[in-house]
């Protein structure tokens, strides 16, 4: 398993940095969520949303900057960045409403779930969508 890890990011810089600045961003969502669990006294529902606009605010913006190194349309890249994570959110949403709702799990560790299926979505998406390269014909 480590060996197959390893040989996924060899050669794929893009994959790797985007892996790294997700996890700053997931790192931020965790934070925000659980502050706004623990003393906020917010909804665990709530505090996902919070959460991760916050942390997808923060990986839009490294990622255009240092990643894929984009540009221009700024606006409408940002625009397809949130569209791609509204996704990754609905499923983040699921997950805690399954493992935390219906089957009682704890919240913190649901949440830490939540990050891994979202991260698998929006990696790809995000490549395919948000950042691709636009040529002018």
């Amino acid at each position: 398993m480590k060996y197959n890890l390893a040989a996924l990011f060899h050669g794929n810089r893009q994959l790797a940095l985007y892996c790294l600045i997700g996890g700053s961003g997931a790192i931020l969502d965790f934070l925000v969520y659980s502050t706004l669990v623990k003393w906020g006294g917010g909804h665990y529902q709530f505090a996902n949303a919070v959460g991760y606009a916050s942390g997808t605010g923060l990986s839009f913006t490294l990622n255009a900057r240092f990643n894929f190194r984009i540009r221009d349309r700024l606006m409408l890249r940002l625009l397809s960045f949130f569209g791609v994570a509204s996704l990754g959110w609905a499923a983040s949403a699921g997950v805690l409403q399954l493992t935390v709702g219906w089957l009682g799990w704890n919240k913190y560790l649901a949440k830490l779930m939540t990050i891994l299926v979202a991260v698998l979505i929006q990696y790809n998406l995000n490549r395919l969508l948000s950042f691709r390269k636009i040529t002018s014909d």
